[in-house]
């Protein structure tokens, strides 16, 4: 398959009025033309619209996928605002049932207000919608859950036709609609399985990276829950492991009032790899963009502790700034090798990094287009941030455009909400269920109303 030369979209850094609203979160799309977005109060309005209307719909929910993935076609179509159609439908003991634009902070806070949690680890950013998340694989870390979508029960959806379907665990659909990139229907609520809440103890260290091929499975396998960033050009890795808390350990967060509990010990090794990692960033910004949140998200590696929590005090923790995102998952018996080639590939061109590789495994999912389907999966991630001009550094963008390459030609199978060049892989032969999504995607939607250039192009 021939290989294009991807070029990453630059960012417009100062908008204003309808302009904020039809462009994505990374200000670097625009999603559709002025007057395109409605927003509908009740599930009924979003029927009536779809049923007596016609064209090509997307939903924009927080705006956090490539533009790409939101866009309607040609700039031609309706943006469905659905912030409307958010919040706490029904529960019971052990299920929640939220609307689809629901954000992940809020299904987070009402859990964590009956304490409980979702059977799956959250990701960094708790901004994004319920709906959102599900249809792109948002996932956290840990062998012992998958996705977000993993925690869904049942979901409910309005069609292109204005009617109304409901799919549970048990529908033969259900791993189609566990993670359908939006183009299936309209997702307005989800039931989600809760659980006891957990207190964990996570532990912090900074390791060589010498060994890394090997001692990430190994954390991995002997933890039940595993975050690492590895800093390529220093050698080192920052490593979080995190397992259920002691008795004095959560009688300390409960006597807190139970607020994360930071321990007074700090590790100051990795503050010198921190601040290279953050010159290199100073360097190609040519002055920081939004309010110097991306140094934010580095300088924050310094001076770590150990700390005591629940599962979203302790990992729900990202900064939310406008950047190039790519997330690419590996199986996780390939992992070692795909390190050991990111190793020898950075030795030779010493790239200028602007965040460490990101390192999250996750167990096997049923979702039939998700990146772990069928394999524990390790995702490699990596940033690269832009310059208060709205520029990328070329460097930068090389680097991206190279790391991914090696990952795909690896078996890699990318995160469908991040940035990715689809001229790398062959569909078909990284999903197994390929043809039978595109079958269901055929029943729910045969004119394709919920498609647009990138996903036609994708499907069709």
């Amino acid at each position: 398959m021939a290989i294009t030369q991807l070029t990453y979209p630059h960012q417009e850094p100062e908008l204003t009025g309808e302009d904020i609203r039809l462009r994505n979160w990374a200000r670097n799309s625009r999603l559709g033309l002025p007057g395109s977005v409605v927003a509908p109060a009740t599930e009924a309005e979003l029927c009536d619209f779809l049923s007596t209307s016609d064209g090509r719909v997307r939903m924009i929910g927080s705006r956090m996928s490539p533009g790409r993935m939101i866009e309607v076609a040609d700039g031609a179509g309706t943006l469905l605002d659905l912030s409307r159609l958010s919040g706490l439908i029904s529960s019971t003991e052990d299920t929640a049932t939220f609307a689809g634009s629901t954000s992940l902070a809020e299904v987070y806070a009402f859990l964590t207000a009956r304490g409980q949690m979702l059977d799956a680890s959250p990701g960094v950013i708790a901004e994004q919608t319920l709906a959102g998340a599900l249809s792109t694989g948002t996932h956290g870390q840990g062998l012992q859950q998958s996705s977000i979508a993993g925690a869904a029960l049942a979901i409910r959806m309005v069609l292109a036709d204005g009617t109304v379907a409901e799919f549970d665990h048990d529908h033969p659909d259900f791993p189609a609609v566990q993670l359908g990139l939006g183009s299936l229907g309209v997702i307005t609520a989800v039931t989600l399985r809760a659980r006891e809440s957990m207190i964990y103890t996570c532990v912090k260290k900074a390791v060589d990276a010498g060994t890394l091929e090997t001692d990430l499975e190994t954390w991995n396998r002997e933890n039940i829950l595993v975050k690492a960033w590895w800093f390529p050009q220093e050698n080192q890795v920052q490593v979080w492991t995190a397992n259920e808390a002691s008795d004095d350990e959560v009688s300390r967060y409960r006597a807190g009032g139970s607020q994360l509990v930071e321990y007074a010990t700090t590790d100051t090794s990795m503050n010198s790899t921190i601040e290279a990692t953050l010159q290199h960033l100073r360097d190609d910004s040519k002055g920081v963009a939004d309010n110097g949140k991306s140094l934010r998200t580095v300088s924050r590696f310094r001076d770590f502790t150990d700390v005591t929590g629940d599962i979203y005090q302790v990992f729900c923790k990202g900064i939310a700034t406008p950047q190039i995102n790519v997330e690419i998952g590996i199986p996780l018996a390939r992992a070692g090798a795909v390190i050991r080639t990111i190793k020898d590939w950075h030795a030779e061109t010493r790239p200028r990094m602007h965040y460490p590789v990101i390192l999250r495994c996750t167990g096997a999912s049923e979702g039939w287009l998700s990146p772990s389907n069928g394999q524990d999966t390790c995702y490699f991630g990596f940033v690269v941030y832009y310059a208060a001009d709205g520029s990328l550094s070329e460097e930068g963008s090389s680097f991206l455009r190279a790391v991914e390459r090696a990952l795909a030609e690896e078996g890699g199978r990318p995160h469908w909400g991040k940035y990715f060049d689809e001229s790398l892989y062959d569909w078909p032969a990284l999903y197994p269920q390929w043809e039978a999504f595109r079958r269901v995607r055929e029943t729910l939607d045969p004119e394709h109303r919920f498609a647009n250039a990138f996903t036609d192009a994708l499907l069709d």
